[in-house]
Order: structure tokens, then C-alpha cells, then sequence
């Protein structure tokens, strides 16, 4: 099952009061392109958790084009709004990181999703080919070690790990030197999900990206936020937060089937400039999928 499909099941478990149902209402019960519409569809944006200036920002663009371009029909004016929501969720789009091996940091609070997330890119990877090596430094919260190797059981990779409240950097120092002696070609690298403080947040992710950089220096560094898109606006402001606290370079966004919203990908992709790269539809390994903002918006609409 594609990407479109995914995403289309995902959103029909809430179709009708969802951000999905409520889009296509507004313009399937199109009449005049007049202010009335205009206003309907920036609120029902807000209602999706888009966010009051996104929408106003979506609207607004759509309101100059039907203008400019003439745009009378529920069909233009769908066709151009499409676009407009593609261009928000593409603008964030980074060139693809090069060097060996690949490093990925994964970040998030607790519960949302991360390790699950690290799980299924470990099995992702090792489906195609590469060697996986995971890393457990969340060395804070207690079973985090336990869960994340299960998970490279599941995955059929290896795992480096050290007791409770071992220093996480010296958890990924012994990673990168395992990195190195195996040939490595994927490192994932859980980390503590606290938010609590953000000065030993920011000092512990800088601390481990000097071990990073000093070990492996010609490695491909990513640094994925993972978000759980059932807390709206709450997930923008974790990654405003962790975006101080580190260099994010993407976006992972979790149970998005289990929302009525969905648009909270949306507001995240405009407000960090940040790319989504991937989300999460369902339980199962192939249900975190790389993320296409086509698909996506296609699938609120169709």
C-alpha cells in the first residue's frame, strides 16, 4: 500500500469531522467565491490545526489568485488551493545529507512514539540492505534500553548499551567506535526525552554531537524530532523548543491516524522550515512512511 493510500485510510477514520471532511464539505458545497467562503475556509483551517496564522496565510493566497487568475469554478478554486498547501509542506525541503556512516539522532518527549520510531527506520533500513547498528542513550528513563532492544531484535540489528543513568555520551562513544569497527552503515542514536529543563537538554545534545563529530567526522548527520500529531499546537511548540536545543534537520510525525486534525503537519512544516520526513499511520513496521506532500494533500481532498 502507497504512501496516498496509507495516508488516505489513516484520515477516513475521521472523515466526516476531521480536517479531511471538513475541506472537502466546504469546497463540494461550493456556490460564489465570495468573502463567506473565504472566511468558512480559514476557520475551518484553524479547526484542523493548522494555526490562525497559516490559515490566514492559505487563505489570504487563495483569495489574491482566484483574483488574479480568475478563479470562479469549486474545481479551480480546489486545484489552487492544493497547490498552495503543497508549496507550504515543500518549503522546508533540504538536500539529502552525504557521508558514512549515516548518523541519526532521534529526539522527542516521552511518549511520543520515539522509540516505535526507531524501531521501524532500524527495520526499514536493515529490509534494505544495510547495516544497522542502534544506540540506547536515553539512559534516563527507566525500561528505554529494554524496549529499544526489542526492537532491534525485531529488526535484526545490533544494539550498544550501558546501565541505568550511565552518561549518554559515553553510551555514544562506545556506539561510534562500534560504528567504525563493523563497517556500519546506519547509526541510530535514541535520546532522553525530557523537556523539563532546557539547559541540560541543550547541554547533553551538544555533548553528544561533539562525541559525533570528533569520532565519526565524515558521517551524514540527521537529527529527527519525533512529534505525536494528536497534540496540535502543543507539537509545534516542542519544536520550537527543541529546535533551540538542537539543529533540527527533520520532522517525524506519529499517530496520524488516531486524529481528527491532521493539520498540525502543516503548521509545523511552515512555522520551522523544517522538512517532515516522515509519518506515522498505524502500528506496523511499514506504517512510518516517508513523507510526500502530494500524497498528502491529495488525500485531505480526495
Amino acid at each position: 500500500m502507497g504512501f496516498f493510500d496509507k495516508i488516505r485510510q489513516g484520515l477516513s477514520k475521521t472523515k466526516k469531522e476531521g480536517a479531511a471532511g471538513r475541506l472537502r464539505g466546504i469546497f463540494g458545497g461550493f456556490s460564489k467565491a465570495g468573502e463567506e467562503f473565504f472566511e468558512e475556509l480559514e476557520e475551518t483551517l484553524i479547526l484542523a490545526d493548522v494555526g490562525a496564522s497559516v490559515a490566514m496565510k492559505a487563505t489570504d493566497e487563495l483569495r489574491d489568485r482566484a483574483r488574479s487568475e480568475k478563479l470562479n469554478s469549486a474545481e479551480e478554486l480546489q486545484t489552487a488551493f492544493e497547490q498552495i498547501l503543497i508549496e507550504i509542506l515543500e518549503s522546508g525541503g533540504s538536500e539529502p545529507k552525504t557521508g558514512s556512516p549515516l548518523v541519526i539522532l532521534v529526539i522527542g518527549v516521552n511518549g511520543v512514539g520515539k522509540t516505535t520510531t526507531i524501531g521501524k527506520l532500524a527495520a526499514q533500513y536493515t529490509a534494505e540492505g544495510k547495516n544497522v547498528l542502534l544506540c540506547a542513550a536515553d539512559t534516563f528513563r527507566a525500561a528505554a534500553a529494554d524496549q529499544l532492544e526489542i526492537w532491534a531484535q525485531r529488526a535484526g540489528c545490533k544494539i550498544i548499551r550501558q546501565s541505568e543513568g550511565s552518561d549518554p555520551a559515553a553510551v555514544v562513544f562506545d556506539a561510534c567506535a562500534a560504528a567504525k569497527a563493523r563497517g556500519v552503515d546506519v547509526l541510530i542514536c535514541d535520546t532522553a526525552g525530557r523537556l523539563q529543563n532546557k539547559a541540560n537538554l541543550m547541554n547533553e545534545l551538544s555533548k553528544i554531537s561533539r562525541v559525533i563529530e570528533r569520532e565519526l567526522p565524515g558521517a551524514a548527520r540527521e537529527t529527527y524530532l519525533v512529534i505525536d500529531a494528536t497534540t496540535g499546537q502543543n507539537g509545534l511548540e516542542q519544536a520550537k523548543q527543541f529546535d533551540a536545543a538542537a539543529e533540527l534537520t527533520g520532522l517525524v510525525l506519529t499517530k496520524l491516524d488516531g486524529t481528527a486534525k491532521g493539520g498540525i503537519v502543516i503548521a509545523i512544516a511552515d512555522a520551522m522550515n523544517v522538512p517532515v520526513k516522515y509519518v506515522g499511520v498505524g502500528e506496523q513496521t511499514d506504517d512510518l512512511m516517508a513523507f510526500e506532500p502530494k500524497g498528502f494533500v491529495d488525500a485531505l481532498f480526495e
